[in-house]
Order: structure tokens, then C-alpha cells, then sequence
């Protein structure tokens, strides 16, 4: 039988990181949290600890990574330490609303960007969205490293129109526009920080998806460690400087009250052309991030496939690219689902995703269950400054999933529900197995 091909390179592999978690984050949400946090020192510091939290999540996926490169990733984790009903309920959620919703988001927002280039109804901007996914389906069937080289070039563009928005920022900007010294009243900070951090996460996440294709990587026990923690220093560094950028332009209240504060920032210094090549920018990179995500995912419904788990058919690989063919199908065929239902589906995404913030606590928890539980297993890396980066990464996950039950119980509760509807499910699958 045909298998998965080990056809990626470390740069392929830090390029789907980088690409996976810069998405439209970064040119929508430093608005919400000006509007939060009207002080630029508290703004940059968001954001500083936004980036220590995820290379802290890196160092540690890190280890876990080279010890088990397998397809699935954080999937194979989750089953391996907690056993299978932990890692199919990651795989549920990642299928059903969380990979496949973001996604639809996604091709939804470059649809909506590429309209700014082109006038679009909405029906058109709908084609658009669902041709794109179509695209990239192509594209990622024709062989993983296809995917990568897509990956690849789509995340060097779009670091390409960041560096743009960066040098105009710095180079046409004023610290006059901003008030770096600026405080924030004590009185209201743990509310906002509360708030600006649940941005802040959203806009770090994604580097996770470069161990899902660990089983394609040419040396994966080396590159796909050195793959994660390359990728989260080059985003927190991408991530403050933007950041930066935008204070040189606007102030924190003309941050807070823009609409389109990449395309606003911008055009201070460039007019309509500016904002026109931050539009460009924007659909390359939700475009790059949904073809990444086209990659990736899939070979956590190949893995549960092979466990039994799924429907067998989605283990099939393709004779001759060598790719889950039918897991990544099956994938964009309920993405577009999504798509077409999106006026109704976007409030659901908002009630689900936090639970991948539980999967993420718990993925850095079992470090410590297989130190203990496997203490002689080959760790070609080891956590660098443990257990320090997987207590800081567990205590913020936990913060977050804590959070959104106290802040967002209607959301939170609807979340825990529907992992709770995947559990029957899974034993129908392990009772057909």
C-alpha cells in the first residue's frame, strides 16, 4: 500500500509554522485592544507575553515532537498519554468546527479582501471563497511537497507585505503620534488585559500545525523542534514590530476606532495606494493560511483513520502523490459546507473554539506524563529551561479556558457540550473497530 512520503525540508516546515499562525490576526486585532488598552506600554506588553507564551508552547510541543513524529501530531499525543478517547475528541472538534471553521473564516476574509481589488457581489465573493478552497485542495493532493512549496511561497509574500507595512511605520512614522510613556488607570487594567489577551492568543495560534505533517518531514526528530521554536521567535518579532508600526502612524485612540487598522496605518503615509497594498497583503495571507491549513489537518483524520477511528477510506493514500487524498476531500467539502452556511455558522465557531485552548493545556501537561510514564524513551530534544516553559504555557491555557467559562458561559458551556456529543461517537467507532 502506498504511504505518506517524508518530502519536507526544515524551511517548508518553518515556513507552514510561521504561515499557519500569521493569518488575518495581526492586521485586525491590535484595533481590540488599543480599544482595551488605550497605553502603548501595555500594548507591546501583550504582546511580548503573547510571544513568550507560544515559544513557551513551542519548546515544549517541541519535545514531544521528536519524540513521536508522527502523522497527527498533537492527536497522537493526546491518545498516547490520555488514551484514545482524549485524542478523538481533538481530532472532533479540529474536523468539525475548528480546522474546517477556520478554514471557512479564512477563505471568507481573503473572498472579502480580494473584493477590495476587484468589486464583488456577494454571491461572487462566495465563488471566490469556494473556488479558493477548491485551489488549494488541487494543490495539496498533488503531493505534500507541493503543499510546502505553496506554503512556502505564500508565507515569504506575505512576511514580504508585513515588512512593507514595518518600514513604513519606522520610516514615515513620528514618536510624536504616540505617547510612549502613556499609563492606564489600575482601576480597569485586569479587565482589559483579560480581554486584549483572549486576542492576543487568538492571533498566536497556529504554529501547532507543523507537527500534524511530522510523518512527511526528511529528519523530523531535529527539524520539526527547531522548525517550532524558529517560527515563534520570527512571530513574536513580526508581532511587536507591527505593532510599533502602527503606533508610529495612529495614536492608541485612532488604533482603537479603525476599522481596517493595517490598510488606515498605512495610508497616513501613502494615500490610496497604501491601503490598496495592505488589502494585497491581507489576501495573500488569509489565502496562504487556508492552503496551509488545507495541508496540515488532514493527517489528524489520516491518523484517527488508521486507529479505527474514522471511516477507513480517509486512511487511503494516493498511489501516486502520495497524500490522504480522501481526508483532505473530505475536509474541504464540509469547509465549503461552512462556507454556505457561514450567517449561521459563525456564532458556533465562537463556541467551540476555546476548546482547543483545553487541548492545548493538556498536550503540555503530558511532558510530564511521559517523562514519568517513559523515562527512557529517545528525546532527540528535551525542553529547554523544563519544567518552566510547560508550567507557564499550562497556567495561561488553563487562564484562558477559565476565563471564557467565567466571561462567556453561554459560548463556554455550548463548547463543552458539543466535545460532549463527540464522546458516543467515539465509542460507536472503537465498537466497530
Amino acid at each position: 500500500m502506498p504511504e505518506l512520503r517524508r518530502s519536507l525540508s526544515l524551511f517548508d516546515l518553518t515556513m507552514i509554522a510561521i504561515g499557519s499562525t500569521i493569518g488575518s490576526g495581526i492586521f485586525l486585532t491590535p484595533a481590540l485592544i488599543a480599544k482595551e488598552l488605550p497605553s502603548p506600554f501595555w500594548i507591546i506588553g501583550v504582546w511580548v507575553v503573547g510571544g513568550l507564551m507560544a515559544l513557551s508552547g513551542a519548546l515544549t510541543f517541541a519535545e514531544l515532537g521528536s519524540m513521536m513524529p508522527r502523522a497527527g501530531g498533537v492527536y497522537v499525543f493526546l491518545s498516547q498519554a490520555y488514551g484514545g478517547l482524549v485524542g478523538f475528541l481533538f481530532g472532533w472538534a479540529y474536523f468539525l468546527v475548528v480546522n474546517t471553521g477556520a478554514i471557512a473564516a479564512l477563505a471568507v476574509a481573503f473572498s472579502t479582501y480580494f473584493g477590495f481589488l476587484v468589486p464583488l457581489n456577494d454571491s461572487g465573493q462566495t465563488a471566490v471563497a469556494i473556488s479558493g478552497i477548491v485551489f488549494v485542495t488541487f494543490v495539496n493532493i498533488l503531493g505534500v511537497k507541493v503543499g510546502g512549496i505553496f506554503s512556502d511561497v505564500f508565507t515569504l509574500l506575505k512576511l514580504v507585505g508585513i515588512l512593507f507595512l514595518i518600514i513604513v511605520g519606522f520610516g514615515w512614522g513620528s514618536t510624536s503620534t504616540t505617547d510612549f510613556s502613556l499609563g492606564l488607570s489600575s482601576n480597569n487594567l485586569s479587565g482589559a488585559l483579560t480581554i486584549a489577551f483572549v486576542s492576543v492568543l487568538w492571533s498566536y495560534g497556529g504554529w501547532q500545525h507543523v507537527t500534524f505533517t511530522a510523518a512527511e518531514a526528511k529528519d523530523p526528530k531535529t527539524s520539526v523542534p527547531f522548525a517550532l521554536v524558529l517560527a515563534t521567535l520570527v512571530v513574536g518579532l513580526v508581532y511587536v514590530s507591527t505593532n510599533i508600526a502602527y503606533m508610529l502612524l495612529l495614536s492608541p485612540a485612532d488604533m482603537a476606532s479603525s476599522q481596517r487598522i493595517a490598510s488606515d496605518a498605512v495610508s497616513v503615509a501613502l494615500g490610496p495606494v497604501g491601503g490598496t497594498i495592505i488589502a494585497l497583503t491581507i489576501f495573500i495571507s488569509t489565502f496562504g493560511t487556508a492552503g496551509i491549513y488545507t495541508l496540515t489537518a488532514p493527517r489528524i483524520y489520516y491518523a484517527m483513520a488508521n486507529d479505527g477511528l474514522f471511516f477507513k477510506k480517509v486512511a487511503e493514500v494516493h498511489p501516486r502523490y502520495h497524500t490522504p487524498v480522501n481526508a483532505i476531500l473530505i475536509q474541504s467539502a464540509w469547509a465549503i459546507v461552512l462556507i454556505l452556511f457561514w450567517r449561521t455558522f459563525d456564532r458556533l465557531i465562537s463556541y467551540v473554539v476555546f476548546t482547543d485552548w483545553i487541548f492545548f493545556a493538556l498536550t503540555a501537561a503530558s511532558v510530564f506524563v511521559f517523562r514519568k510514564r517513559l523515562p527512557d524513551a529517545e528525546r532527540p530534544y528535551k525542553t529547554v529551561a523544563y519544567p518552566f516553559p510547560p508550567i507557564f504555557f499550562i497556567a495561561v491555557a488553563t487562564w484562558f479556558v477559565i476565563n471564557t467559562l467565567m466571561e462567556r458561559p453561554q459560548e463556554a458551556w455550548a463548547g463543552l457540550g458539543f466535545l460532549a456529543l463527540g464522546v458516543p461517537v467515539y465509542y460507536f467507532w472503537k465498537r466497530r473497530k
